[in-house]
């Protein structure tokens, strides 16, 4: 047993010490070992640290550059007297308002494509027939409103972006609840949007700086929405991933902040005292003022409302009218292109390329376009509008009949783009004929006019892309005729005596 008992008395004694020695051990090995021979660990931790210091570094040249650039957009935006006129808080105000109209347009960007195409050609339709009435009447008293009554001009503003803000709040309402008032409510935002352009419209003229022109006072508001419409609809985007009533929600905000800074315009938006002081010790303008407004007048009792726009059209210079009928060309084929796109790659997209996609490449391409023509008016003020116009009409009727002929991606990818830009180009050549032909005292309203007429001729596209067959070669051939027709009016227009 003796001899059993020996071989343990060594592992007895060695338990003991064991635990003591063994972290003695490891302490003194990892002071006497070298550390990491081959550089691992140590570059390793280099990298972590060097990584980290350039997610901070990158963070605050981020943020960095983002306070940079609003200086400088605020600086471009309160350049050459704009700031003292009051301009660039106008301009401040049309950024917030195209930011939730951003929203609101990402929020309901699906609601037709939850509907089965025939009842949502129908329910387009009846939306479509709505807006016409409102700007048959809404615009052409605005207005002559906003005209004789000084202060009343900040407060319509601020009305149009209150009543989206509610209309917005019931929006979400509906589209969580799939409710009825959904068409509804999106007419009284279309209705509100636009008048608040023909509002925004008639106050520009009262907060020009000196030496300021309305062409460049309407670039920089068109430059602004170009980057309202990134920062909305990103804004959106990340949102509507909870839920589209959640984008809604959105827009409800942003129109409310909207309405506050509509509220707090200068002043001046509500006066007009010295711009008839400043007329009078200029030029008479090519057609009198009070010829213009006895003869509309005259005509409007006599007729009602279609005489005093027949007369109104007529007693407009020839250079106005032959602008007129180019841009409503170009409205209406942004119209069809919205809504015929829509429907037709929701039926028949093109082989190999997904409908939505197609898509989202054509409104991208439009959008692209849009911008490109804001700087392209923007740089070419030396030219005469009249030429602009007309070049703009050219290249959109050949990129139409191009989309006939050959309907491929890259046609609508061009034709996306080409409306984009004619349409814009169009646009500011437009404003820019108004203000040098029409005088200064019935600028507003025929701002307002102008702004029924392109709306009716875009609900006319519209209407022209839910009632044609989803055929694309019938689609684009038939807008490509009228488009030809809307250019050989313009010509006869333009070589009629004034």
């Amino acid at each position: 047993m003796s001899s059993g008992d020996e071989p343990t008395e060594p592992i007895s004694q060695a338990e003991p010490t064991e635990p003591i020695s063994q972290p003695v051990d490891a302490r003194e090995a990892g002071r006497r070992t070298p550390p990491d021979p081959y550089g691992v660990r140590a570059g390793a931790t280099k990298a972590f640290k060097v990584l980290g210091r350039g997610t901070v570094g990158g963070a605050r040249v981020a943020g960095r550059g983002s306070r940079a650039g609003t200086q400088k957009a605020r600086a471009y935006v309160q350049s050459s007297g704009a700031g003292e006129s009051g301009l660039a808080r106008l301009v401040e105000l049309h950024f917030v308002n195209i930011c939730g109209d951003a929203a609101l347009t990402v929020s309901l960007a699906g609601t037709i494509f939850a509907i089965p195409t025939d009842e949502a050609r129908a329910q387009v339709a009846q939306f479509l027939l709505l807006t016409m009435a409102p700007f048959a009447l809404l615009a052409p008293f605005l207005g002559p409103l906003l005209d004789r009554f000084r202060h009343g001009r900040r407060w319509a503003i601020g009305t149009t972006l209150a009543l989206r803000a509610f209309l917005c709040w019931v929006l979400a309402g509906a589209v969580a609840t799939g409710s009825v008032w959904l068409f509804p409510a999106a007419l009284g935002c279309l209705v509100a949007s636009k008048a608040y352009g023909v509002t925004r419209s008639a106050a520009i003229p009262r907060l020009l700086p000196p030496g300021f022109t309305l062409v460049s006072a309407n670039s920089r508001m068109a430059l602004a929405g170009v980057a309202a419409m990134a920062v909305g609809g990103g804004l959106a985007g990340a949102v509507s991933r909870i839920g589209p009533d959640w984008s809604l929600r959105l827009a409800f905000a942003i129109y409310v902040v909207g309405t506050v800074l509509a509220i707090r315009l200068p002043g001046r938006v509500d006066s007009s005292v010295g711009e008839f002081d400043i007329e009078d010790t200029r030029p008479p303008p090519p057609t009198s003022s009070n010829e213009v407004i006895a003869h509309v007048e005259r005509q409007g009792r006599i007729g009602g409302i279609g005489a005093r726009l027949r007369a109104r059209i007529l007693a407009l210079p020839v250079a106005v009218r032959a602008t007129l009928v180019s841009a409503m060309g170009a409205r209406l084929l942004t119209g069809f292109l919205t809504l015929f796109m829509a429907f037709l790659m929701r039926e028949h997209p093109i082989p190999g390329y997904s409908g939505t996609l197609v898509l989202a490449l054509v409104v991208g391409c439009a959008g692209a376009g849009n911008a490109l023509g804001t700087v392209v008016g923007n740089a070419s003020r030396k030219l005469r509008p009249e030429r602009l116009v007309a070049s703009a009409l050219l290249v959109i009727v050949a990129t139409s009949l191009a989309t006939a002929l050959a309907y491929s991606l890259l046609t609508l990818l061009i034709l996306g783009l080409s409306a984009g830009l004619c349409a814009q180009i169009i646009k500011l050549s437009t404003d820019a004929i108004i203000q040098r032909d029409i005088a200064e005292n019935v600028r507003t309203q025929m701002f307002g006019w102008s702004e029924t007429v392109l709306q009716i001729a875009w609900v006319c596209g519209g209407g022209l892309g839910i009632a044609l067959p989803l055929i694309p070669q019938l689609g684009f051939g038939v807008i490509s005729g009228l488009l030809v027709i809307v250019l050989l009016i313009s010509i006869r227009v333009r070589r009629k005596p004034a």
